[in-house]
């Protein structure tokens, strides 16, 4: 397969977001019409077979894009220099192949349309062009849109979850109607058979509607989920932790000698999570870092299968994706199959303006999105 490319990817500049440092959404995000194009030929000659050039159709926000534009990780997860171009997980057409490597054949072509998220790093995305690794994106399917197929991308975390859901067993959900909440809902009662779930958010309305259509929801801000009569006399199989500080509730429990709404891990009960105690953290070394991600849930994991595994639930960390396509090419045949319909914030997409852009990041600073906040960036 020879290294084609489309003509308009020979200008030297393009429209992209800029970060022009770390701080205010409002101060340092703008859309800039002079930003230089990207590159195959950019990257280190090793590097270079592992990456794709793609016409950018959407991209899709993540807790991380705010996190890294705040500052407060940025010496873990800052972008080499400033300004940047932030976001990674995206949508769009390829343009461009790596030289061809017969030990390496890759299963795209140009003018496939893709899905990809980020592997190295949330950014590079938010522009007309962007390079995405070939390991972490597929082809999308003709039925599903590109502003649909950035969401599924940033939602894909979502199947990792619900792999570990079993037939016939009751979920909680915390944080449900968020990006991925919004999705592993419709994965785990149409591909794995949950036989109950619940959702815990401050739009009931909307989780028991379709495609999310809880069993029954919850607003934290007017009824407490943990001490639900219902739920304490049949707690439930598995927790899913989306919001944080679920783990501290339940240990608040135990300690009050209340009764809980999730089993215990001898009889079978879970408790999964994606995030940290308290969501808005702030890391500066590797120390940090290990004290946040490795150790605690390590140390909760043993314990909670160990000798306290008759009052609290099997405790997993579930953060990290493993880095491969596999998990994006069954996001989008779940999406394709009708069992994962993509969900996008109502008040998306949004436009690919500097008010737009704005918006949605703020939008994703709330904590509070419907479904995946996605920017639209082109039409075709």
């Amino acid at each position: 397969m020879s290294n084609d490319q489309e003509p308009e990817t020979k200008a030297e500049t393009m429209r992209a977001v800029q970060g022009k440092d770390y701080g205010d959404i409002d101060e340092m995000l703008s859309v800039q019409d002079d930003v230089r194009v990207p590159y195959l030929a950019d990257l280190p000659p090793k590097k270079r077979n592992n990456f794709l050039k793609i016409r950018t159709m959407a991209v899709s926000l993540a807790p991380g894009d705010c996190r890294v534009l705040s500052g407060k990780t940025r010496e873990l997860q800052g972008p080499p220099s400033m300004p940047y171009v932030p976001c990674g997980d995206c949508c769009g057409i390829v343009v461009e192949l790596p030289p061809e490597n017969p030990k390496k054949k890759l299963p795209f072509k140009v003018g496939d349309r893709v899905a990809a998220r980020f592997l190295e790093g949330p950014r590079d995305a938010l522009g007309e062009y962007a390079l995405v690794h070939q390991a972490v994106c597929d082809v999308v399917p003709e039925e599903i849109s590109s502003d649909e197929a950035a969401a599924l991308a940033g939602a894909s975390p979502a199947v990792a979850l619900a792999d570990r859901i079993k037939a016939g067993e009751r979920v909680l959900i915390l944080g449900a109607s968020g990006g991925v909440g919004s999705h592993v809902c419709q994965l785990i009662r149409k591909e794995r058979g949950a036989s109950y779930i619940a959702g815990v958010s401050r739009n009931c309305s909307r989780l028991l509607e379709a495609p999310l259509a809880y069993d029954k929801a919850v607003d934290y801000t007017k009824e407490d989920p943990w001490s639900i009569p219902e739920w304490t006399e049949n707690p439930f199989d598995v927790i899913i932790d989306l919001a944080g500080g679920g783990w501290l509730r339940i240990l608040q429990g135990v300690k009050e000698k209340k009764k809980s709404i999730v089993k215990p891990a001898s009889a079978g009960g879970r408790f999964l999570t994606i995030t940290p105690d308290d969501p808005i953290f702030e890391l500066h070394t590797v120390w940090g870092a290990l004290k946040l991600f490795v150790f605690p849930p390590l140390w909760r994991y043993m314990y909670s299968r160990t000798w306290s595994r008759s009052n609290l639930p099997a405790y997993s960390f579930a953060m990290s994706l493993p880095g491969e396509r596999q998990v994006m090419t069954r996001t989008l045949k779940f999406a394709s199959e009708g069992k994962m319909k993509a969900c996008i914030d109502p008040a998306g997409p949004f436009p690919f303006t500097t008010d737009g852009v704005r918006a949605a990041f703020r939008l994703q600073e709330s904590r509070h999105p419907q479904g995946k906040v996605v920017v639209h960036v082109a039409d075709k």
